[in-house]
């Protein structure tokens, strides 16, 4: 699911049928003669309220929260997963709840079998450690504004587009289109690139060029490499790669995308009539 899944208007069926759920309950519980006297259903009764009515409050603030925050947006420009962020930690609340539930459904007393359990949580957190940290690492990342789903990155070796953040890894679209999993502790630990805040640098040019001359396309990529290395004004330290973006009967059209080193809008015309001259020279070598 990504970010702009999250913000679109729903229905809150979920909601509802815990309302409903909750109401049967409240109906039950005061109309139903002695229903405090069946042990077994009493404390069903009693572990479902305990996971219906905070998660209704939990649903109502997250509901008020998304308002505001949709509210805000509409004003001005705001980057970041806050929805996404406040979504994922409305399921691990509202799982809480449930394992409260379960608890008080079978008659323990959470705070009691915590007390006893604390030795084993311990072990527990100890081997689910990596899980636990990239947990509270994803959340971090969709609270701020540093990363966001659409972004395209660099972290480590891996460049590609932020397909979604979720509590375990970020998700990557690369160039070959294949999905990469990257833990969201690398977020902290290694080098990250944020293409998209740069994007006032990005410059996207596209070009197309006759078959005869897209069969040579290496050594087109070649050429391009050393003058894109030599250039003073970009930002180049990588191998370059250019994307097929459309295939014709008689063409082939291609993009590159570089980072200047500046967002100026003379330089970006500069340099686009620079690589396109660069360009139109190979294509006459080569179209002979």
């Amino acid at each position: 699911m990504t970010q702009n899944n999250n913000n679109k208007k729903f229905f809150p069926f979920y909601f509802i049928i815990k309302i409903i759920v909750a109401l049967v309950l409240l109906f039950t519980a005061f109309y139903v003669d002695n229903i405090e006297n069946k042990k077994w259903a009493w404390q069903l009764i009693t572990g479902l309220w305990a996971f219906l009515i905070p998660s209704i409050i939990v649903s109502i603030t997250r509901f008020i929260i998304i308002a505001f925050y949709n509210a805000r947006r509409a004003k001005k420009t705001i980057r970041g997963n806050f929805v996404l962020g406040v979504n994922r930690l409305t399921a691990v609340l509202n799982a809480g709840f449930f394992i409260i539930a379960i608890m008080i459904g079978a008659g323990i007393n959470p705070v009691n079998f915590l007390t006893s359990m604390t030795i084993v949580a311990m072990a527990i957190a100890v081997t689910f450690r990596d899980y636990i940290t990239n947990m509270l690492s994803g959340l971090f990342i969709m609270f701020s504004d540093q990363l966001s789903v659409g972004d395209k990155i660099k972290v480590g070796d891996n460049k590609g587009k932020v397909e979604d953040i979720t509590l375990s890894n970020i998700v990557l679209k690369n160039e070959e289109e294949d999905i990469v999993l990257v833990p969201n502790n690398v977020f902290f630990t290694q080098s990250l690139v944020n293409f998209s805040v740069l994007k006032s640098q990005l410059l996207t040019l596209k070009f197309e060029l006759p078959l005869q001359s897209a069969a040579h396309i290496e050594a087109l990529e070649k050429e391009l490499q050393s003058f894109f290395e030599k250039h003073p004004d970009i930002e180049f330290d990588s191998k370059l790669q250019l994307r097929v973006k459309e295939l014709g009967k008689d063409y082939a059209k291609f993009s590159i995308e570089l980072i200047a080193n500046s967002s100026s809008d003379r330089l970006h015309r500069k340099l686009e009539a620079e690589i396109l001259k660069q360009i139109l020279l190979f294509n006459s070598t080569n179209s002979k």
